[in-house]
């Protein structure tokens, strides 16, 4: 039982629920960043390309030919399918580049923290107290 008390603490630790919070937001930004690549951006870069449409390139792996990607998958041939693979790596490059803006602000914004110069600490007792000695002897022999 004591096991079950320990992973209970263990997950309600603040890192733990942040890091659970993190891989939340991380896959609904991953979908949405998805829905860009194959609905905003594809289509235009297919048009612009002579009406190609990058999810249904595809190599047939084997003999015959088929008209798209899904009458391959449902004959059940062997497909390449690069047009996909196109999309996954789109997809990667602006996650990618999303998170290094997020590093490099959040690296900026820790600077600017850095960069702020902290008073100096006051003079200690002794400090204070040899300043005194020093400042009475400089007027004494002055």
């Amino acid at each position: 039982m004591s096991w079950v008390k320990e992973f209970k603490q263990f997950a309600m630790r603040g890192n733990v629920m942040d890091m659970a919070i993190g891989i939340i937001i991380g896959a609904a930004f991953g979908k949405i960043v998805s829905s860009l690549v194959a609905d905003i951006l594809m289509p235009p870069i297919g048009k612009l390309m002579g009406n190609v449409d990058f999810s249904s390139l595809f190599i047939v792996l084997g003999s015959g030919t088929y008209p798209s990607l899904a009458a391959a998958k449902a004959a059940g041939a062997a497909t390449l399918n690069y047009g996909i693979f196109i999309n996954a790596v789109i997809d990667f490059i602006i996650v990618a580049f999303a998170i290094f803006l997020l590093v490099k602000g959040l690296n900026a914004m820790r600077r600017k923290e850095e960069a702020k110069v902290a008073p100096p600490p006051a003079p200690s007792a002794e400090e204070r107290l040899l300043a005194e000695i020093r400042d009475l002897l400089k007027h004494k022999t002055a």
